[in-house]
Formats: C-alpha cells, structure tokens, sequence
C-alpha cells in the first residue's frame, strides 16, 4: 500500500502561526494548507452525527465586541463540533459598557485560561493588541476595517470546491470596497492563490491606495463584470460611513445592484457570492441570490463552519501536544 507525501511542511512547520489574526503575512502553502484541513470537516458536517471529540476539555470563548449572526454561530457549531467548551461573551453584559479598557478585558479573558479566543472589535487593530496580551491562540472574526480571514478562506474553500481550483480565476469584487474588511482579506487571499482579482465600487467608496493591492479597478460595473468567473458582491456599510458616500439607495442599485440582466453580461458559468447579510434589491436581487445554479451563497454558510473547525483545530495543536506539532 503506498502512501502519498504531504506536500506542507512537517509538524507545526506547516503552519507556524500562534493566531490567525490576519491573511497578511500568511505564505500561499500555509493559506493552501489550511484549506485542505478543512476539507475533512466538510465530510463531516454532512454526515448524520457530525462530532469529533479532538477539543474536549478544552474552552474557547467567543468575544464578539462587535454584532454578529453567522460568524458567532458558525464559531459556537465549529468549536461544540470538535467537543470544546464553548462561552460566548455577551458584549451587552461585559465590563467594556461599564469603562473597563480593552487591554484589562484581555487580561482578565487570559487569567482565565483560555485555550483559544475568538474575537471580533469594531476598531482596527484591537484584536492584535488582545493577541499581543494573552498567552493562548487568538482568531481574529472580523476588526473595523482591517481583516476577517476565516471569511476569505471560507470564501476561497466555496470557489476551489465550485470550480476545482483558484489559480488563473478572475474574480470581481463589488460594492463598497472602501470599508469592508471582507474586501480586503478576500484580495490579499485570492491574489496569493494566483486569481485575477478585480474591484469595483463608486469613487466615493474605492480606497485611494487600491492599486498597491495588485488588483485592477473598476468603476463601470458592466465593464468589471465581462468574462469574470466568480463576483462577489458587497453589503453598503452604511454604519461605518460618516458623510454621503452615495446619492441613494436606489441610484447606488441602478449603477452598481447584480440583476439578472447584468449576471448575463458576465458569462453563463459565472457564479455568485456574497458574505452577508444581504440588502436584497439593492447590491444584489433576490432573483440572483436564489439561483440554484449559479449562487454559492448557502455553500459559503456550510463552508464558513468547515473552515472554522480547521482553524480551531489547527491553532491547539501545540496545547493538546498533537504529535509533531511544538
């Protein structure tokens, strides 16, 4: 019986991280490697009993500073399903509404001996500076308008599983590309995967340094759409913009909105993303978001759990001494 060779790195070596806090600085292999990880739990989530008990006495807390639905959700389903223990903290209820500083709820989360945190800030930079302040694994879920990494290798998961592959893909990205953190870990993951990424967006909402992130830019959707493989379509941040970045919603969905009529202009195997939530009937009809054969919006919710389950695995490792692994 022959075996095949791993293609990573031994040991910890294939992905030598103590957090995911961003895609930035992660090598192609170690993005590549984590994908395949995933690819198990996949399998999983779709069998009858979905549980593996490789986490069990172990606790992760869910820090969600910042509102959520999917990613709390997905986290919470990621972490029982590998049979850790699972708090979620309630932001409403926390020591940060009465004055406590972020560093002292870092501090407070590691006396308590966490094996894994999970957070997601409104602010920039403020899951690193929880990273920087505690002594146990730290996934970034979403900061301000910096990263979410598990969304852009969820994200890279339902493409590779829908067109076998990511490299020499071209991908547009469209909406308001200024403010979303999902923009930007979705460009740094699928140009380092080998995708020709384009962007679009008004110029109002497209960030002025978009050139240095090796993407081509867009401001005429219909252009940005000829011959893509994959658009993926983004939520109006309306809560993050200070002052009038569009004219109206209606005029933004007459210029920018993914109808029918312009997922034709794309090609007839072009699919369709979206992260969510979706503001149907502005940057995406309900009649493109529901096409079964084209949307891969579900795939990315069941994609999103998988990718999850991988990461938290991967990340205690070292604290559960799994073999090879520091």
């Amino acid at each position: 019986m022959t075996s095949t060779a791993s293609p990573y790195p031994s040991g910890s070596a294939a992905f030598p991280h103590r957090g995911l806090v961003g895609i930035a600085g992660l090598e192609p292999h170690e993005i590549l490697f984590l994908l395949d990880e995933a690819e198990q739990w996949v399998k999983l989530n779709r069998l009858s009993q979905k549980h593996d008990d490789r986490l069990t006495g172990l606790t992760i807390i869910n820090a969600f500073f910042e509102n959520s639905t999917r990613t709390l959700l997905s986290f919470e389903i990621a972490g029982k399903r590998l049979g850790a223990d699972v708090v979620n903290m309630a932001v409403a209820q926390s020591s940060i509404k009465k004055g406590e500083t972020l560093i002292d709820t870092a501090m407070t989360l590691n006396a308590m001996h966490a094996d894994a945190i999970v957070i997601r800030h409104a602010s920039s930079g403020a899951v690193q500076l929880i990273a920087d302040k505690v002594s146990c694994p730290v996934l970034n879920a979403g900061d301000g308008q910096h990263e979410h990494p598990t969304q852009a290798l969820l994200d890279a998961l339902t493409i590779r599983t829908a067109k076998g592959g990511i490299n020499g893909l071209t991908v547009a990205i469209c909406g308001d590309i200024m403010h979303s953190r999902v923009a930007r870990s979705n460009i740094l993951c699928l140009t380092a995967l080998g995708a020709n990424v384009r962007v679009c967006a008004p110029p109002a909402l497209m960030p002025a340094n978009i050139a240095e992130m090796k993407v081509e830019a867009f401001h005429d959707f219909e252009a940005a759409l000829d011959g893509v493989d994959v658009v993926m379509m983004l939520r109006l941040q309306l809560e993050r913009m200070q002052g009038q970045f569009i004219p109206s919603p209606r005029e933004y969905r007459h210029l920018y909105g993914l109808t029918e009529k312009r997922l034709e202009l794309a090609g007839p195997d072009t699919l369709v993303m979206h992260p969510g939530p979706m503001n149907r009937g502005i940057e995406i009809d309900s009649s493109v978001a529901d096409l079964v054969d084209r949307s891969l919006i579900n795939t990315q919710v069941e994609m999103g759990v998988a990718i999850r389950m991988a990461c938290l695995d991967v990340l205690t490792r070292s604290v559960r001494k799994v073999e090879g692994w520091k």
